[in-house]
């Protein structure tokens, strides 16, 4: 299961590094949509921190089992939160964040009977 963990981990930290660098960047799409949801631009480096600190974390995991565990939790809430951020504002395009929030659970259950 291990194995499994790192897999999945290395895949969720790469989109979740990307995805930081797109926020930090304010690429014009991901400003735009977050704009459209209601989210304050000022919000967009925190956001992005936030992503990156859960690539760390979710990294961090193949050392130190209870980092893993807490940043998978982390990141399964952050994309709930996502999920409630797009349907607040009458977006249903959230499936990014339901497949992401996806593979963190994932990688959470995988970490945690790896353990």
């Amino acid at each position: 299961m291990f194995i499994a963990y790192i897999a999945v981990a290395a895949l969720l930290a790469l989109a979740l590094a990307g995805s930081a660098a797109a926020t930090f960047a304010k690429n014009g799409q991901v400003a735009a949509d977050l704009s459209r949801m209601g989210v304050p631009a000022p919000w967009l480096p925190w956001l992005a921190a936030v992503k990156l600190a859960g690539a760390a974390g979710l990294l961090a995991g193949l050392a130190v089992p209870q980092i893993g565990v807490a940043a998978a939790v982390g990141v399964v809430l952050f994309f709930a939160g996502a999920v409630v951020t797009h349907l607040r504002a009458r977006d249903y395009k959230f499936a990014p964040a339901v497949v992401l929030g996806a593979l963190a659970a994932v990688a959470l259950a995988l970490r945690v009977v790896s353990v």
